[in-house]
């Protein structure tokens, strides 16, 4: 494990892959360390056949409070914070690894999910949050621009006008809004949070692999697609979906009137 890994930490266990940020003393505050350490983890997993979903959860009563903003950040040349290059070398390269990352990402806010960490969490495929946790664009609270990803994110989740009120006011979205808003799936209470989250995480793991790679790749491209092209796609992906072990099984198992089994043999 990388040095940092008391302060990320990475088990795995019934094909669930959990990446926790576990620093709680900090409200699991994000420095340049921790980041480029869940990057290193994400490889991990992506390398492992075993994993099948990876979580990302915070330690203590926090999922992180973003940016640490204690820790040693770049100076341009007036001495200044460089706050360019600290997205530029720690926070863009984990973005675009988790929207193009392979296997299915889960975010489970298990508490307050702030700046950066809450866009963080936006890039998974899928947020699930405890009932008392919220996110909260908190940057412009002091005095800055929401980044990590935010002004691409919301925009697409929200539509321009509420993601742009979001942005200026710096607003707590408490679990249950960002719900009904679409930026969480499922909330789950708190007595129960981390049962549930294992047991919605490990509902993918029976599922079909290779068609929920296919899928991410479908939704990843469709924003730059016209509507022809993303025809093409979905006929180029599902021709390859069709010949996997998998949709074999699915059609036996209709045949047969019984749930399908998957993952018989591994599809690559």
């Amino acid at each position: 494990m990388p040095d940092v890994s008391d302060t990320i930490t990475y088990s795995v266990e019934a094909g669930i892959g959990t990446v926790t940020i576990n620093r709680p003393e900090k409200l699991n505050a994000f420095n340049s360390g921790m980041l480029l350490c869940i990057r290193q983890v994400l490889d991990l997993a992506e390398q492992d056949d075993a994993v099948r979903v990876v979580v990302l959860i915070g330690a203590g009563r926090s999922f992180s409070s973003g940016q640490d903003l204690t820790a040693v950040l770049p100076n341009d040349d007036s001495g200044r914070p460089n706050l360019a290059r600290t997205l530029e070398q720690d926070y863009s390269p984990l973005i675009l690894r988790l929207s193009h990352y392979p296997k299915i990402t889960l975010a489970a806010l298990n508490g307050p999910a702030v700046g950066a960490a809450a866009n963080i969490a936006l890039a998974c495929d899928i947020v699930v949050a405890a009932r008392s946790s919220y996110l909260q664009q908190a940057f412009v609270r002091i005095a800055l621009v929401p980044d990590v990803g935010g002004t691409w994110l919301l925009p697409r989740i929200l539509g321009p006008k509420l993601a742009l009120a979001l942005a200026l006011t710096g607003d707590r979205v408490m679990a249950e809004e960002a719900k009904a808003m679409g930026l969480v799936y499922r909330v789950f209470d708190d007595a129960d949070f981390s049962t549930s989250v294992r047991n919605f995480a490990a509902s993918f793991v029976a599922g079909p692999a290779m068609a929920y790679r296919l899928i991410k790749q479908a939704f990843g491209r469709s924003p730059e697609n016209d509507l022809e092209t993303q025809l093409m796609l979905e006929a180029e992906l599902q021709g390859e979906a069709g010949r996997t072990d998998d949709f074999l099984e699915a059609i036996k198992a209709f045949a047969e009137k019984r749930p399908p089994v998957f993952g018989l043999r591994r599809n690559k």
